[in-house]
């Protein structure tokens, strides 16, 4: 059996990150929670074991900075992508080519 991939996605539109957390968890292996802001996603970064921070449109460059220090400094090898949109079928090639990578 295949251990469950944890995604956390960041985005500040709530009809996008309730797709796009959907479409993560429509795949069997991962299971996503979402967050509109920076402190209820450390807050929630800290809580779980993510394997994957997707960072969803109109988050402030500066914000964007933060969050990527604020992740690594927890977890070094954490995997940080930036998905603005494309649908399912980017969004889903974003997350199996990162996994992918990341065990290389």
């Amino acid at each position: 059996m295949m251990e469950t991939t944890n995604i956390l996605y960041i985005g500040k539109h709530l009809e996008i990150l309730a797709t796009v957390v959907r479409l993560i968890n429509s795949n069997n292996n991962w299971n996503g929670v979402g967050a509109m802001n920076d402190e209820v996603a450390k807050e929630i970064f800290q809580k779980r074991d993510f394997s994957i921070v997707l960072l969803g449109s109109g988050i402030q460059r500066e914000s964007e900075t933060n969050l990527c220090s604020f992740f690594k400094i927890r977890k070094p090898n954490i995997i940080i992508v930036q998905h603005y949109g494309g649908g399912s079928g980017l969004l889903k090639s974003e997350i199996l080519l990162a996994l992918e990578c990341n065990r290389n």
